[in-house]
Parts: structure tokens; sequence; C-alpha cells
């Protein structure tokens, strides 16, 4: 039992370690350019906040109402507590936003800081991958069998969803490094580091619901309420700081995003 367990933890953390993988292919653009334009930043963004809000509702919520492991209404205080968590991480890292060339001359102090900002913003979406997984062995999951692994599809649709969102992700990362002359490997590596705390994250929550399973409808509202949360209060407003140069202030970039990202996730969603 142990070692199906010790098994289970090493899968769920190589499959956050794929996201953050993924975040570092946002650097792949300045291996060919020297700048991305803000019009394709706010069309990045946007199509970040649509992957994430179609995966928390087409995924976390839909599987947390469906969910036989669990009382469904659950859900609700678990968004709840999503949100709240989130709320709580900015309150005590108000003001505390590091630029990412000070990774390399951090001490030991400003390393603790630079490492909860990082757990902040992607803490929840390893929470959203290891509560994904938490239907793992569970009769009345649906499957897809991969490399031997009888994997849920919910897995399988938050690993491809997050790590797809993850890109842009690394590519905002990579902007400012790319002023500052950081090399390309440098950017891609510093991309990878910021989600870090992801696979940390996913063997966390997947441990939890399996101690518990009754709370999973929990955890998938939680994953999915801190996920909308960041989406409403961090990327479109990101996005909408970037468009304000352009014509509309971007509104027609961004919903272009939006729409992207939606589209792409529901055929994933209907699988």
């Amino acid at each position: 039992m142990e070692q199906a367990l010790l098994e289970n933890l090493v899968l769920v953390f190589v499959a956050g370690l794929v996201t953050a993988i993924a975040t570092g292919l946002g650097a792949i653009p300045f291996f060919l350019v020297d700048e991305i334009s803000d019009r394709w930043n706010v069309v990045l963004w946007g199509l970040a906040s649509g992957i994430m809000v179609s995966a928390s509702v087409f995924g976390l919520i839909k599987e947390g109402v469906a969910t036989a492991a669990g009382p469904a209404w659950l859900v609700v205080p678990g968004m709840l507590a999503g949100v709240l968590i989130v709320v709580a991480g900015h309150e005590v890292l108000e003001g505390a936003e590091m630029n990412a060339k000070q990774y390399e001359q951090a001490d030991f102090k400003k390393l603790v800081l630079i490492l909860g900002i990082l757990t902040v913003h992607s803490f929840p979406e390893g929470v959203a991958i290891g509560v994904s997984f938490g239907e793992l062995g569970l009769e009345s999951a649906d499957v897809l069998t991969f490399l031997g692994y009888q994997l849920p599809l919910l897995a399988v649709f938050m690993t491809i969803a997050i790590s797809i969102h993850n890109v842009p992700e690394g590519v905002a990362i990579s902007i400012p490094l790319r002023s500052m002359g950081v090399s390309e490997w440098r950017m891609a590596w510093w991309a990878v580091f910021s989600s870090l705390p992801q696979p940390i994250g996913a063997v966390i929550a997947f441990y939890f619901v399996t101690l518990a399973k009754e709370f999973l409808p929990f955890g998938f509202g939680f994953a999915a309420g801190a996920m909308i949360f960041l989406v409403a209060t961090e990327f479109i407003p990101e996005a909408r700081e970037l468009g304000e140069s352009l014509p509309g202030n971007g509104t027609r970039e961004l919903v272009s995003g939006l729409v992207a990202g939606i589209a792409l996730m529901v055929p994933l969603a209907l699988f």
C-alpha cells in the first residue's frame, strides 16, 4: 500500500514538474525575436485567462459537483477558501513584488520573500493538478491509459491546460529579463523556477485528498476558486494595463485571447 502511494506521489510530482517546465517554453520566442509587442502580450494574457477559467469551470467545478467521493456542496466552501487563501497571501506580500533579475543577487531573506511570492502565484495551480489526480484508483473515475498507468481524464485535462497556460506566463517573466540583457537560456531557467511551487503543491494536495477522499469536492472547489480569482485580480488587470497604448485599450485583443483560450479547452473538457 505504501509502495503504491509513493508511486502515485511520484507520478503527481512529475505531472506538476511538466507544467513548471512548460513555463520555460515562454522564453522560446526570444531565441527568435528581440521583443514581443504589447498587442501580442495582451492576447497571450487573454489566452491564459480563458484557459484557466475553462479548466476551472469545465474541469474542477464540474468534477467536484459530479464526483461520488464526497458531498457536492463542499465545492462552494472550497471555492471561498481558495479565494481567501489568495487574498491572504497577497495581503502578506503586498508591496513585496520583486523583479526576476534579483533572483541571481538575492540574499537569504530576499530569497525567502521571492519564494513566498512565487508560492502565492503558482501554488493554486499545483493544487489543481494534485486534486485532479485525487480520483486515481477510484473505480468511478473515467481513465486514460498512459505508459501503463490508469490516469483520471480530469488529471490529463488539468495537466495539459495548466501547461498551455504557463507558456504566456513564461513570456511575461522573460520580457523584463530581456530588457536587462539576461541570456535566453537563463530566461528559460527563471521562468521554470517561478513555477516550481506547482509540483510541490500538487503532491501536498494529492496526499491530502488521499487521506480524506470525502473532501475531494472541497479540494476541487479550492483550486477552482483560487485560479478564477487570480484571473480576475491579476491576469485581466495585467492585460488591461498592457493594452493602454492600443486602440480601444486592447479590449479586442483581450477578448480574442479569452475566446481562443476557452475554445482551446472546450474540446478537451468534452473528451
